[in-house]
């Protein structure tokens, strides 16, 4: 009786499948246990391979890290797209784009970023890693926030205005770190939102 040999999956796919689950887990990592205890052995472990298979994709700790929070902010991002995109009745309210900016950046994913952040302060070989990406995540986040309010940026005062939005929310979600602080960040921002659509308007 012959049996049907079960097709292997390809090699490239396995190695693509491998990368994605070390992202994950040293996204997981730096957000539980924070920059310390993030090495590569940890996240290895959880994410269930082996040591060498994980230097095998990434070589050191801050490369492993910084592409894992770079893969997080692609996933945060692409996040906010979905979200506006499934918000019903056309263009979102002022107060629906604050609160989903105030999700983003209380998120795990967000607090494994500010791990980085708070690293990267004091290591230059780190810090020469994380720059150009935040300063790539700050742009496309900037782009979505001006979309989905339509915010028209030729008028004075209206992009540093969205701006502000930006450094609010990513300031409540380092408030958060420590406590919940969930209630009193629903209150600002329904007051931000208030004030933001004041400031549209009368740039309009």
């Amino acid at each position: 009786m012959s049996t049907q040999a079960i097709p292997r999956e390809p090699r490239q796919d396995r190695s693509r499948a491998t990368r994605r689950r070390l992202l994950e887990a040293a996204v997981d990592c730096l957000a539980s246990v924070g920059w310390a205890g993030t090495t590569v052995a940890v996240v290895a472990e959880r994410a269930g391979v082996s040591r060498g298979a994980a230097q095998h994709h990434f070589r050191t700790r801050e490369e492993l890290v910084t592409a894992a929070v770079e893969y997080g902010s692609e996933v945060r991002m692409a996040q906010m797209r979905e979200r506006l995109d499934a918000l019903a009745g056309g263009r979102p309210s002022t107060l629906e784009v604050v609160e989903l900016l105030g999700e983003m950046y209380s998120s795990p994913l967000f607090r494994a970023a500010l791990h980085l952040w708070v690293a990267a302060s004091s290591d230059e070989q780190l810090r020469a890693l994380v720059l150009p990406l935040e300063a790539r995540v700050g742009r496309e986040a900037h782009r979505l926030t001006v979309e989905a309010l339509g915010a028209d940026e030729s008028v004075a005062g209206v992009r540093e205005t969205v701006q502000a939005t930006l450094d609010l929310v990513r300031g409540l979600g380092l408030a958060g770190l420590l406590t919940d602080d969930s209630a009193r960040r629903a209150r600002l921002l329904r007051q931000w939102a208030a004030t933001l659509d004041l400031a549209l308007a009368a740039g309009g």
